[in-house]
């Protein structure tokens, strides 16, 4: 997952397109054990240096604080490299590694992308370092092969969430649905007010996908196998109850005419301007935008909170998220000591504590212990629940490597009457098998 969080519009957009296309990309009081102290014991008085390899779409605001700690109580510089994004720069990674030149750490991304470079020949296993057990299993799951662990969150989560304007809620005496039809209901109250009750922003296409691709946490909760079947062949939305109710989730919000009018013009700085300025209810977007908002309309950030895309029953209530890119420790290094030190640091309460002063999150690290700081956004302190609760589950594009091309196309279709879901989910279905036949998966 890479992006700059301190963008323009374009850029913005740009970082957040690739955020769904790609499986993946700040002080307070931080409770918890503290991590480091081992790692302070034992920094070795003469100066290290380590190399960082890091893409030029990521913001490095919070790392390069982390690493300054690092240098102040380690005595471990850290001298980072940039390579290019996009495919570009996965030719680099892929290239560094075949010829044994990649540096002593690697930021990439976690899930899919990174299980397919082979993780078990090149990286650090870093499966019983006393440290890892900071840092949550959903993470965890992302940056594993075989049951062993590679790497440690870079940066903090992403929802997949419904941004919501609390204002609305409050005038209206709404509380946060738990089920779909609670949602469905709150919508026709907005509506009778006058307000719109959910932001299509389809100008900008992959903003579409959002409503199914959030359901996700709903999908793994209810058909846990539905990952892996789907990557080999064994199952498909169209004919998978519980991935087609994505889509049809979709269509219910078009059949009840609850998107704005003009939803196929409206870009994301439209949409996020409607939220804002309490125009709309509801835009289910990833919670990147935050810092947007906040950057446009500070003062307004107190009313906007965020929810989990519901299910249909209340007991089934979770949050898809898109977890950070991960930071692994090169198998061939000379100084595999010091990295493993190095990334001890990162996830304790301290190196926690400097990348939280230098970026304010737009999501809830995969971090134990975290406190968030007093300036946190407010949706973001309305994501924690789920995470305190173990309630998240990563995005699909986390567990399996096949993901459609034209699937935004799709929804687009689903979101304005061309296709009934049922045909959206299975043109779908058919969108991604060239992908799955280039990756050469089984079944396929």
């Amino acid at each position: 997952m890479t992006f700059r969080r301190r963008a323009t519009w374009l850029s913005l957009t740009l970082a957040l397109l690739l955020i769904v296309l790609s499986a993946c990309g700040k002080g307070g009081n931080i409770a918890g054990t503290s991590g480091n102290e081992s790692a302070k014991e034992a920094a070795d008085t003469e100066k290290t240096t380590l190399t960082l390899l890091i893409d030029n779409q990521t913001a490095i605001d919070g790392i390069q604080a982390v690493a300054d700690e690092i240098k102040r109580e380690l005595n471990i510089e850290t001298k980072i490299e940039l390579r290019p994004g996009g495919t570009e720069g996965d030719n680099v990674v892929k290239t560094r590694l075949a010829t044994s030149d990649m540096a002593d750490l690697m930021f990439y991304n976690s899930g899919s992308l990174f299980k397919a470079l082979n993780p078990q020949e090149y990286f650090v296993d870093l499966t019983n370092e006393p440290f890892m057990d900071n840092v949550l299993d959903s993470f965890k799951d992302t940056v594993s092969v075989d049951g062993k662990v590679y790497g440690i969150p870079g940066g903090s989560t992403v929802g997949g969430a419904w941004l919501y304007n609390k204002k609305i809620y409050s005038e209206l005496g709404l509380s946060v649905p738990k089920t779909w039809d609670e949602l469905l209901a709150n919508n026709d109250k907005i509506k009778e007010a006058g307000y719109t009750p959910v932001i299509g922003s389809f100008s900008d296409s992959w903003t579409s996908q959002l409503v199914v691709l959030a359901d996700y946490y709903n999908v793994h909760s209810l058909a846990p196998n539905f990952a892996e079947d789907y990557t080999y062949n064994k199952a498909k939305y169209a004919t998978t109850p519980e991935a087609l109710r994505s889509f049809e989730k979709l269509q219910s919000l078009r059949d009840k005419k609850h998107f704005n009018d003009d939803a196929t013009a409206t870009k994301l700085e439209d949409a996020l301007a409607m939220l804002a300025e309490g125009k709309a209810a509801h835009y289910p977007i990833l919670t990147l935008v935050l810092t947007n908002i906040n950057a446009n309309y500070p003062e307004m950030m107190d009313d906007i909170g965020a929810f989990a895309q519901p299910s249909d029953t209340a007991d089934v209530n979770g949050l898809t998220i898109w977890m950070p890119g991960g930071i692994y420790a090169n198998k061939e290094g000379s100084k595999i000591d010091a990295a493993k030190k190095w990334m001890e640091f990162f996830v304790s309460p301290e190196g926690v504590k400097a990348y939280l002063t230098a970026m304010k999150p737009e999501g809830p690290m995969p971090i134990k212990g975290v406190e968030l700081p007093d300036d946190t956004y407010a949706a973001v302190k309305e994501m924690l629940p789920y995470f305190e609760s173990g309630k998240t589950a990563p995005a699909l594009e986390f567990y399996s490597p096949i993901k459609g091309p034209s699937l935004e196309q799709i929804t687009v279709e689903v979101a304005t009457g061309i296709s009934s879901a049922a045909e959206g989910a299975a043109k779908y279905d058919s969108d991604v098998e060239k992908q799955a036949l280039q990756l050469g998966l089984e079944g396929w």
